[in-house]
């Protein structure tokens, strides 16, 4: 009981401060900290929580749901699709502000790992802040925009690695750099398992459930898959959020990411706002005034830091100066990531009771400075290009240039097949090592308690066996008839020929290593003998034809493997194939230039509703074309003059930041207003009888005027046989009668209008 009151009280404080921040324009976030702190133990004039640890179960539920919805706007092809610029400056950022973060710990006497975990938590930069304050000043369509947005998904990932680099660190006291490289070794093996795994299984299981699949067991399956990534991290050692994150990643593949996304929203909105009260509940006034010198010290690292080192990432990275010095100045503030961080802390015992308070603190000045200091950046741009010297400016916009000339040009083959093979090879031994994990946790005893010892190893033994061939033949296979391949040999090059010869040996190499091991793990004979079996065992799955005899099992290998590989392919690529479907295939050109594409969406209330493209001559009012609109589940490309559009639409215009920008402004603002007795018109349902008198008498409905003089509509008449329960139903060329009952509905106005000119 104590829990649900606690709820109900959390709740009803965070929606009154939420209303009253809504209201002032301010972020969502801060209305529920302050709730928090409303209803923490350190606010002695309200209520406060009964089970604080309660609502801390509640809030990590909150983080789960945080890190999941992250996890689904996450892409790994998208990060390899980006390049590496924005892998470049997310680094830097981070690395310069870590380095920043722990320097300011240590100059107060702060113990290591307090700095450590300060240095997270302020190179951790707040998505959600920065995507409201974009919003809010209507800057989310330029360029610099969609810069900033990726790399705060690839800080994200970069800050579950440190996550886990700090756990370790917590527990064993010091992190040397075997223990470094072991740890990075094991999260980047689970890693690839969870992912390689989940993108074989679960876009099969939604793709052929498909049509009994509806909103409501979407949910509940999408939040199962979630909280089973959940334990499994958890048993890995891992954190919770890792899991979900994981699990959102795996399921942003899908072709039902965007439903998924759309429909746990409200979950993750009521969690997380429980957990950032619970983010609340710490802050303890106290702490505050007792270090107010390292909270704003750590604000001044965080504005001077981000705005400098920021924008010098971001021009490492091959940003132009202007976009770079954009993207330094949006990033100046911590938030949701920073509070999981510091959750963290908490949790391990490693932190002390002090920096839970001074980080949410920091938080909130910086997340009320965020919107100015976006709109600094454009003066602050207009100085660095007066001052700096105009060689300096001159040589990064040619850089610029080259940078653009270069990206379009096509990899190599030796450059393709090699990272074409790298992943496969690591991908297929990855998953190959844990199914021989689970085979001897979990076949092997159960063989050996029902046919004993040695005859238990051997079957468990074939049995592996059996899959493993599935998961090395690739390994050994892929790429022998490809296409470079085949035209190295019409071209008769040998050295490139020999070179991959040598691949193929180093693959059947590490294939033989995996099949020893399970040799070497199962039976008693002499090591030489293990290696002996597993290269015959190798060379059984990949030669097709034994002595001039087909052999039975290769084929068979040979064809559920490749099966496999299909299936796995084609889950991979199943939303990218329905994008590029959708997307016109100018827009990553266009990228690369002051041109680009931006998504738009027309309100529900909008004046545009009805009218045509050609009324509304984009083209000519705001310098922009509208490339395709997106109705529902449908498309129109390339519209168009006589195209209509309707609310809810969703535009995908082409322009630059300026004529995108006033086109968001303008479909914002031209909206249908209301006037102000809209809200009271209603209709009402009325009968009056047709007097001798009556105008209507002798008329037929279609020439009485009741609909087109009085804006009102004839439902029926009563029955002549006395059973007035029963109507007769309007026609427009029925007579009306004297002594007629006529039922007529109409807003309440026009109806008392209608019987005073009838009667």
């Amino acid at each position: 009981m104590h829990l649900i009151t606690d709820l109900a009280l959390i709740l009803i404080i965070a929606g009154i401060t939420t209303l009253i921040f809504k209201r002032l324009k301010q972020p969502l976030i801060l209305g529920y900290i302050l709730a928090g702190f409303l209803a923490g133990p350190h606010m002695p004039y309200t209520p406060t929580v009964g089970e604080v640890p309660s609502i801390q179960t509640w809030s990590e539920i909150g983080v789960i749901f945080i890190m999941f919805t992250l996890g689904l706007e996450f892409s790994f092809k998208k990060i390899v699709k980006m390049g590496m610029k924005p892998i470049v400056a997310a680094l830097c950022v981070i690395s310069c502000m870590i380095t920043l973060g722990s320097m300011v710990g240590r100059l107060f006497g702060w113990t290591l790992m307090n700095s450590l975990f300060l240095g997270g938590m302020v190179a951790m930069s707040s998505t959600t802040v920065i995507y409201k304050a974009l919003d809010e000043l209507g800057l989310r369509q330029q360029k610099f925009a969609s810069v900033v947005l990726s790399v705060l998904i690839l800080e994200d990932i970069l800050g579950i690695l440190l996550m886990v680099v700090l756990s370790t660190m917590a527990a064993v006291g010091k992190l040397e750099g075997v223990q470094l490289v072991e740890s990075l070794t094991r999260l980047a093996f689970f890693l690839i398992l969870w992912f390689v795994v989940g993108l074989f299984v679960v876009p099969q299981v939604l793709r052929r459930n498909s049509k009994w699949i509806g909103k409501e067991t979407l949910l509940v399956v999408s939040v199962g898959l979630c909280f089973l990534m959940v334990v499994l991290a958890e048993k890995a050692g891992y954190s919770s959020a890792l899991g979900a994150f994981m699990m959102g990643s795996i399921l942003a593949e899908t072709v039902e990411a965007e439903n998924i996304e759309r429909i746990v929203a409200p979950v993750k909105d009521l969690f997380g706002a429980i957990f950032f009260v619970s983010v609340g509940m710490l802050v303890d006034p106290a702490i505050l005034v007792q270090y107010w010198l390292p909270i704003l010290s750590i604000i001044a690292v965080i504005l001077i830091g981000q705005t400098i080192f920021g924008s010098l990432s971001f021009l490492v990275s091959g940003q132009p100066l202007k976009v770079a010095i954009q993207c330094g100045f949006s990033l100046t503030q911590i938030g949701e990531f920073s509070f999981i961080l510091a959750t963290l802390g908490v949790s391990l015992g490693v932190t002390s009771d002090y920096l839970y308070p001074v980080v949410v603190a920091v938080s909130i000045i910086t997340t009320f400075t965020t919107p100015y200091m976006i709109r600094l950046a454009t003066p602050a741009y207009a100085l660095a290009e007066r001052k700096l010297p105009a060689v300096l400016t001159d040589r990064l916009v040619e850089r610029n240039n080259e940078k653009g000339k270069s990206e379009e040009k096509t990899q190599s083959l030796w450059q393709q097949m090699l990272t074409d093979l790298l992943l496969t090879t690591v991908a297929y031994s990855v998953v190959a090592w844990a199914a021989i994990g689970i085979s001897f946790s979990t076949v092997l005893p159960f063989c050996r308690g029902i046919f004993g010892h040695w005859p238990g190893n051997a079957i468990c033994g074939i049995l592996t066996l059996m899959l493993l061939a599935l998961l090395l033949r690739p390994i050994v296979i892929k790429k022998y008839h490809s296409h470079e391949v085949i035209l190295w040999r019409k071209q008769g090059n040998s050295l490139d020929l020999f070179l991959f010869g040598l691949t193929i040996l180093g693959r059947f190499a590490i294939a033989t290593a995996i099949a020893w091991y399970v040799f070497e793990f199962l039976s008693p004979a002499r090591w030489y003998w293990h290696v002996l079996l597993a290269a015959l065992f190798v060379f059984a799955f990949c030669l097709e034809r034994i002595g001039g005899r087909k052999n039975h099992f290769a084929r068979i290998v040979k064809l559920y493997s490749i099966r496999m590989e299909r299936t796995f392919r084609q889950n991979a690529r199943q939303r990218e194939v329905r994008a590029r479907a959708k997307r016109p295939g100018y827009a990553t050109t266009l990228l690369r230039h002051d041109i680009h594409l931006s998504q738009l969406s027309l309100p529900e209330d909008s004046s545009w509703g009805g009218k045509t493209l050609q009324e509304l001559n984009l083209g000519h009012n705001d310098g922009v074309m509208v490339a395709a609109i997106i109705r529902g589940a449908g498309r129109i490309n390339i519209p168009n003059g006589q195209t209509v559009l309707f609310p809810g639409d969703r535009l995908e215009v082409l322009g630059d930041d300026n004529g995108l920008n006033a086109l968001a402004q303008r479909i914002n603002a031209e909206v249908a207003e209301l006037t102000p007795n809209d809200q009271h018109h209603r209709l009402v349902l009325e009968r009056f009888r047709v007097s001798k008198t009556s105008p209507l008498a002798g008329r037929t409905l279609h020439s009485s005027g009741i609909r087109t003089d009085f804006q009102c509509m004839a439902v029926g008449f009563e029955s002549k046989e006395g059973e007035s329960d029963t109507l007769e139903l309007a026609i427009s060329d029925r007579p009306i009668l004297i002594g007629d009952v006529i039922w007529v509905v109409g807003e309440e106005e026009h109806i008392r209008t209608l019987l005073k000119n009838i009667q």
